[in-house]
């Protein structure tokens, strides 16, 4: 041993900070609760049930060069992303998920005691990575009823903290459709946050879904937007990790400076060029998703103990009435369904079923009814 501590050395911010808790992995859950991996009905992570296209599988099994470094600016999926998109290769960021972009203009934009604006219930990750680097987080909870933004409130919190003694936002997330909620932010909100003295980060993780355009282009004529996408779902490769973001011209210029060399890897690379030159077929199972989404939602609608909200995105989120929302989760749990149960005050009795194959979503609502 050392003569000294060396944890000592450790940054505090570090020390203070909680660890995420994601999912359980497969393996582990068959093991845990007695089924097959292949019986379990995964709902609890917003996946896509089918996975990506075929013809990404076989792209990733004849690729002969994953002993080369791969091209570390990403270009001909820039190139193929400006196409289909219609914005210039010159202001598209790649990144090993969409979390690591955002990631990145965390450790860009703050430094401790920074401040950013976050509007719970919503992704947690915008809040986990400011307080990684020591930043504020201002919370302002979304509406209880509809999970609406309070935008006079956010204006409130950004504006006066240009004066007050806390410092200025630096920026401020919306994550459309908002994850957990499903919740899609209109036209007239996006421009009242535009209007604000801060960067505006939209996440539209799950905007294929949504039935909307994406805003993408808007960043052209804003240069205090970045729009952030990811393959994980609508192409379904969560577990290959690739995220793209658009980004005004000023912002690429030091985000070229800033990125890793070499921080996607080949195989990602691979599919996510194969499933962007086959996306006829990605749109096709984006349909389906969007079909069992509103089969869900029917379905979760005529169950007596739960109050489904409505989706723009591809999980409804329930709140559980006159029964304890953990029982639900759990009851379903023992039958190899996951769910994701919420305890936090804003979701307090709340659970999110993320849209499965029509089995698992004919399973999950049979398991329901029984509980009636």
């Amino acid at each position: 041993m050392t003569a000294f501590d060396p944890s000592t050395l450790l940054n505090p911010v570090i020390k203070s900070l909680s660890a995420y808790k994601p999912v359980e992995p497969l393996d582990s859950l068959s093991t845990e609760l007695g089924f097959r991996v292949e019986d379990l009905v995964k709902l609890d992570a917003n996946e896509n049930p089918y996975g990506p296209p075929r013809s990404v599988l076989e792209a990733l099994a004849s690729y002969d060069w994953y002993h080369i470094y791969p091209d570390s600016a990403q270009t001909r999926l820039r190139e193929r992303l400006a196409a289909l998109h219609g914005v210039p290769e010159s202001m598209i960021a790649v990144g090993s998920g969409s979390d690591e972009l955002l990631n990145n203009l965390s450790q860009m934009f703050l430094l401790p005691g920074d401040r950013i604006l976050d509007m719970p219930p919503t992704f947690l990750m915008y809040s986990s990575n400011a307080h990684l680097y020591g930043a504020e987080v201002v919370e302002v909870p979304r509406r209880p009823d509809d999970y609406s933004l309070n935008v006079e409130a956010v204006e409130a919190a950004v504006l006066d903290g240009r004066v007050g003694d806390g410092g200025p936002v630096k920026i401020v997330y919306a994550a459309t459709p908002n994850n957990p909620t499903g919740t899609w932010l209109t036209d007239g909100e996006c421009e009242r946050l535009l209007d604000l003295p801060a960067l505006v980060v939209l996440d539209e993780a799950y905007i294929e879904f949504a039935g909307e355009p994406s805003r993408v282009a808007r960043v052209a004529e804003h240069d205090n937007l970045v729009v952030l996408r990811t393959f994980s779902k609508a192409v379904g490769m969560a577990g290959l990790r690739l995220g793209w973001g658009v980004f005004p011209d000023w912002l690429m210029e030091q985000f070229w400076k800033f990125k890793q060399p070499y921080n996607v890897n080949q195989a990602a690379l691979v599919a996510g060029l194969t499933g962007l030159e086959h996306w006829s077929e990605v749109r096709m199972v984006v349909d389906r998703i969007r079909a069992g989404q509103r089969q869900l939602w029917t379905g979760l609608a005529g169950i007596s103990f739960l109050d489904p909200v409505p989706s723009a995105a591809n999980f409804v989120l329930c709140r559980v009435r006159g029964r304890s929302a953990l029982e639900v989760r759990d009851g379903l749990r023992r039958q190899g369904i996951l769910v994701r149960y919420y305890d936090t005050p804003l979701l307090s009795g709340c659970i999110r079923i993320s849209v499965g194959r029509e089995d698992q979503i004919d399973r999950v609502l049979t398991a329901l009814q029984e509980m009636e």
